[in-house]
């Protein structure tokens, strides 16, 4: 009953914002009742490397370490009127023949967020070449220089949909 009235909440709240927000089209949500599809890291490989960009009011910055031992690791860091905000620990790793988006938050002086055995999972939904649903989240590449996210925020009446406009750093 809960899930039913989450997701009418959130059907309303995508189409009361949809015209204010277009990027709610660019996310997914994975039902109960549903399993996660089957896929490997080798199509998402392309998310490697250094990205920055302008997001939540400040720069944004991710490194993705080359897929190893069934998993991207990745670190963000959020700078806004030069001071760190906060810091993630993210994953992608794969779990039963499909991925998992995972992470941890910490304050600038790492202090974490969630508790010590706790990760903010988003299970895939859905894939294609260059663009990867998890739930809640999506990963979509542009072209070689250049990616976006799309995060859902709160999965309440208030749920917004934050953009971030990554690019590569060379």
């Amino acid at each position: 009953m809960f899930r039913l009235t989450f997701l009418l909440g959130l059907f309303f709240c995508f189409t009361t914002y949809a015209n204010n927000e277009p990027a709610y089209d660019k996310i997914k949500l994975l039902p109960d009742e549903h399993k996660s599809p089957a896929a490997n890291l080798t199509g998402i490989s392309w998310l490697a490397g250094h990205w920055r960009g302008k997001a939540l009011g400040g720069v944004a910055e991710e490194l993705w370490a080359p897929p190893a031992g069934d998993s991207l690791v990745g670190a963000f860091k959020l700078v806004k009127d030069n001071k760190v905000k906060f810091y993630e620990i993210m994953i992608i790793r794969q779990v039963e023949n499909s991925l998992i988006f995972q992470l941890k938050h910490f304050n600038n002086d790492l202090t974490g967020w969630e508790e010590k055995a706790e990760t903010v999972d988003f299970p895939l939904v859905s894939f294609q070449p260059n663009i990867y649903y998890f739930d809640g989240l999506t990963i979509e590449l542009i072209d070689e220089q250049s990616m976006n996210m799309y995060l859902l925020m709160n999965r309440e009446a208030d749920a917004k949909v934050i953009k971030f406009e990554y690019h590569r750093v060379k």
